[in-house]
C-alpha cells in the first residue's frame, strides 16, 4: 500500500498532463468528473474537521493538483463538445437539469455561481491568505524568541523547543503556500468563464458552419452542453474555494469546526434569548407569514433553555452526575495544597529581574538580551566547565525604574542601572554630552548614560560605548564566574560524572562511589571553582582524586591533589607573553608559617598573632597593587602545604590575590619572574 501511495500522485499528475493532449472517451470523462466532484467534497469536509490548519498542511499542493485536474477535464470536455457535439451523460444531465428548457435561466444561474465564487469566496480567501501569510511571517521572529525564552527559563527542554521551532517554521511555510495557492483558485475561476464563452461561441459556429444546424437548434444544443460543462467545473471549484476560505480563516482552536462553532455560538444564553424573541416579534408585522418565524424563534428559545450560564458551566464541567466529581477526572490541587505551595515556593537558581521599563530588552522586536543569555551559557560551559542553569527573566514591580537585579537562589547577587533609550559611555571628556552619571558594574569604571542617538558623538570623543544588553550580560557573566561554586548542584555533578563515564568508564568506576561519594566530589569541584579554576578537564581531576583518596580523604588534600594535576593549566591563566610574574615569601617567614600550621575540622590554619597576619596581608597587597599598576598579573607562590591556609588568610583580608604552590608553577613552561618578597615584618616584632 505504501509503494502504491508513493507513486500514485506522480502518475496521476502525468496522467493529467496527458489528458490535455489525448482525447478521452465519454465514459472516462464521466468517471473523471465524478472523481473530481467527490474529491472536492472530501477536501471541503476534511477542512472542516481538522483541529488546526497545519493538520492539513498538504492542502496548498493538493489545491494545485485538483485545479490542474479540473482544467484538464475542461479541455477534454471542450474537445468533445466541439468535435462530436456530445460530452458524456454527466455534462448533458447537468445542462438539461439547470437549463430546464430555458436557455436564459441556465445562463443566469451559471453566471450567479461564477460571481459568487469569484467575487465573494475566492476574493475573500485570497485576501485572508495574503494577510495571514504577512502576519505569520512578521510574527515568526517573536515566536522564535518566545520559544528561546521558555527554554532559557527551563519551562521546556531542548526536544520541546526543537518541536515548537519546527511548528513555527511549518506554519510560516503553510500560510506562504496558501497565499500562492489562493491565486490558483482565482485563476481557475477566470479560466472557467473564458472556457465557457469559447464553448458557447465555438459550438454555435461549429453547429451552423459544419453540422448544418439551424441557428436556434445550434444555440440550444451547444448552450446546454457549455452550461453543463461549466457547472461540472464550477461546483467542485466552488467547493475548493470554500475549503480554501475555511482553512485560511481558522484560528487557534482545540477542536474541529463543527464543535467550535456550536460551543462558541451557544456560550451566551442571553444573546440566544434576545434573538429568539426578536424572531417571534416579527410575527406581528402585517403581511409577513407567521409560521416560519414562529418555528425559528421557538427553536432558538428552546436552544437557549438548554444552554448553561457561563458561571455554571465550569462548575458543571468539573462535577459529575449529582454534582459529584467524575471518577476519571484528574485531581486538581487546591490553592493551599502542599503540591501547589511547593511549586510556588520553588526558587530559581539564577534569575534576572528587570524593572517594568526595561522589559523592552526581552522584546523580540527591539532587544536581543535572550539571545545573548543563550550565548552566555555556552561561553560559561567552555570557560568554566559548568553548565550554567537556565536564567529566569522576569519583570519586578518592586525594582526602581531603569534598574535590574541578578539573583542567585532568590538572593540579590548584583544590581545595576540600564536606563531605556541610552547607552553607557565610559571614558573622559563626556561633560559636553547630555545624560546621567553611571558606573560600569563589573570593573567599577565611571561613565555616563547618554541618549542612544548620541553614541557616535561619544565614540568621537574617545569614550567606549556599551549598549544596555551588553552591560547586563557582562554583569551576569561576572556574577556567574564569582558564584560558580554556588551554582554547581548535586544533580549537575551527577550529569558531569555521567558524561565522563561515557568516554572514560574506568576512571569514574574507580572513584565513585567506591572511594568518594558524589557529595565529596561536589565539594572538591566547588572549591576549585571558588578559586577560579576551570573544571573542564574532569578526567584528570577524577584521576588525581582517585589516587589521593587511597591515602587520605582530607578535603584540603583532595583539593590540592586536583590542583596539582591541573597545575600547568592553572599557571597558564596568569601567564602573559610567556612570562609568569611571581611574589614569593621570605624563606624564614615561610618556615615559620609552616611550623604554625594547625589542623582543624574546617581545614588547616596558621596559628599566628594578629599583628603578623595583618603585616602579611598588607605587604602582599602592596606588592600586588604595584605590579598591577605596571600592567602585570602577579601571583603569590608558596609551598603546597601552606597554599590553602595562606589563601584563606588573604581572602579574610579582602585581598583576591591568587596563591599558587611551587608544584603548580613547576609544571609551567613560562619564564618565572620574581617581582617582590613578603617578609611579614611589623612594628614591635622581635
Amino acid at each position: 500500500m505504501q509503494k502504491v501511495s508513493r507513486f500514485a500522485v506522480p502518475v496521476g499528475v502525468v496522467g493529467i498532463i496527458i489528458m490535455m493532449v489525448v482525447p478521452l472517451p465519454t465514459f472516462l470523462l464521466d468517471l473523471f468528473i465524478a472523481v473530481n466532484i467527490t474529491c472536492a467534497l472530501l477536501v471541503l469536509l476534511i477542512s472542516m474537521f481538522v483541529q488546526k490548519p497545519l493538520d492539513f498542511a498538504i492542502f496548498p499542493a493538493l489545491l494545485l493538483v485538483m485545479t490542474l485536474f479540473r482544467l484538464a477535464l475542461n479541455i477534454s470536455a471542450t474537445r468533445l463538445v466541439l468535435r462530436d457535439g456530445d460530452a458524456g451523460k454527466v455534462i448533458h444531465a447537468f445542462g438539461s437539469f439547470v437549463v430546464g428548457g430555458n436557455l436564459v435561466i441556465g445562463l443566469v444561474i451559471f453566471s450567479i455561481l461564477v460571481i459568487v465564487q469569484m467575487i465573494v469566496v475566492t476574493k475573500g480567501a485570497e485576501r485572508v491568505a495574503e494577510v495571514g501569510a504577512r502576519f505569520t511571517l512578521d510574527a515568526m521572529p517573536g515566536k522564535q524568541m518566545a520559544i528561546d525564552a521558555d527554554l532559557n527559563a527551563g519551562l521546556i527542554d531542548d526536544a520541546e523547543a526543537k518541536k515548537r521551532r519546527a511548528e513555527v517554521a511549518s506554519e510560516a511555510d503553510f500560510y506562504g503556500a496558501m497565499d500562492g495557492g489562493s491565486k490558483f483558485v482565482k485563476g481557475d475561476a477566470i479560466a472557467a468563464i473564458i472556457i465557457t464563452v469559447i464553448n458557447l461561441v465555438g459550438g454555435f459556429a461549429v453547429g451552423i458552419l459544419q453540422a448544418d444546424m439551424a441557428p436556434v437548434d445550434a444555440m440550444n444544443h451547444y448552450s446546454m452542453l457549455s452550461i453543463g460543462d461549466g457547472l461540472v467545473s464550477q461546483i467542485p471549484a466552488l467547493l475548493l474555494s470554500v475549503a480554501t476560505g475555511l482553512i485560511v480563516t481558522r484560528s487557534a482552536t482545540s477542536g474541529d469546526m463543527g464543535t467550535t462553532v456550536t460551543t462558541q455560538l451557544s456560550q451566551n444564553k442571553l444573546a440566544l434569548r434576545i434573538g429568539g424573541g426578536a424572531a417571534l416579534a416579527l410575527c406581528i408585522i402585517p403581511g409577513l407569514p407567521k409560521l416560519p418565524f414562529l418555528l425559528v424563534g421557538g427553536a432558538v428559545l428552546a436552544i437557549a433553555q438548554r444552554v448553561k450560564d457561563p458561571e455554571e458551566a465550569p462548575a458543571d464541567a468539573a462535577a459529575g452526575p449529582g454534582g459529584k466529581p467524575p471518577a476519571d477526572a484528574p485531581d486538581m490541587p487546591a490553592p493551599d495544597s502542599p503540591e501547589q505551595l511547593l511549586g510556588e515556593m520553588r526558587i530559581d537558581p539564577l534569575e534576572l529581574a528587570l524593572a517594568p521599563d526595561l522589559v523592552d530588552l526581552v522584546d523580540p522586536g527591539s532587544g536581543d538580551l535572550l539571545d545573548r543569555v543563550r550565548a552566555l551559557r555556552r561561553k560559561m560551559a567552555m570557560e568554566l566547565g559548568v553548565i550554567m542553569p537556565p536564567v529566569r527573566t522576569r519583570d519586578d514591580l518592586d525594582l526602581p525604574l531603569s534598574s535590574y537585579a541578578i539573583r542567585i537562589s532568590g538572593v540579590d547577587a548584583g544590581t545595576g542601572q540600564a536606563p531605556p533609550g541610552t547607552v553607557l559611555a565610559i571614558g573622559e571628556g563626556l561633560n559636553a554630552l547630555p545624560g546621567r552619571a553611571g558606573v560600569e558594574p563589573v570593573f567599577g569604571l565611571a561613565g555616563k548614560w547618554v541618549p542612544a542617538e548620541l553614541h557616535y558623538q561619544a565614540e568621537i570623543s574617545g569614550a567606549t560605548v556599551v549598549d544596555r544588553a551588553s552591560v547586563i550580560i557582562t554583569h551576569l557573566a561576572e556574577i556567574v564566574r564569582t558564584n560558580a561554586s554556588r551554582l554547581l548542584g548535586r544533580e549537575d555533578v551527577r550529569a558531569l560524572t555521567e558524561m565522563v563515564k561515557r568516554t572514560h568508564p574506568v576512571v569514574v568506576e574507580e572513584l565513585t562511589p567506591a572511594q568518594l561519594s558524589l557529595g565529596q566530589v561536589q565539594k572538591v569541584l566547588q572549591a576549585l571553582l571558588d578559586e577560579g579554576v576551570p573544571i573542564r578537564d574532569l578526567v584528570r581531576i577524577f584521576e588525581s582524586l582517585s589516587l589521593r583518596s587511597k591515602v587520605s580523604l582530607d578535603h584540603d588534600g583532595l583539593v590540592e591533589a586536583a590542583r596539582g594535576a591541573l597545575g600547568p593549566a592553572i599557571a597558564a591563566q596568569y601567564t602573559t607573553a610567556g612570562r609568569l610574574t611571581v611574589i614569593t615569601l621570605d624563606p624564614m617567614l615561610e618556615q615559620s608559617l609552616l611550623e604554625s600550621l594547625r589542623p582543624s575540622e574546617t581545614g588547616a590554619f596558621m596559628a599566628i598573632d594578629g599583628m603578623r597576619a595583618e603585616a602579611i596581608v598588607s605587604e602582599s597587597s602592596r606588592l600586588s597593587e604595584a605590579a598591577e599598576q605596571q600592567g602585570l598579573n602577579p601571583i603569590l607562590a608558596c609551598s603546597p602545604q601552606l597554599r590553602l591556609p595562606l589563601m584563606r588568610l588573604l581572602r579574610a583580608g579582602s585581598r583576591r590575590i591568587q596563591v599558587l604552590s611551587y608544584s603548580e608553577i613547576s609544571g609551567s613552561t613560562a619564564q618565572i619572574e620574581t617581582i617582590g618578597v613578603v617578609n611579614g615584618a611589623y612594628a614591635g616584632a622581635a
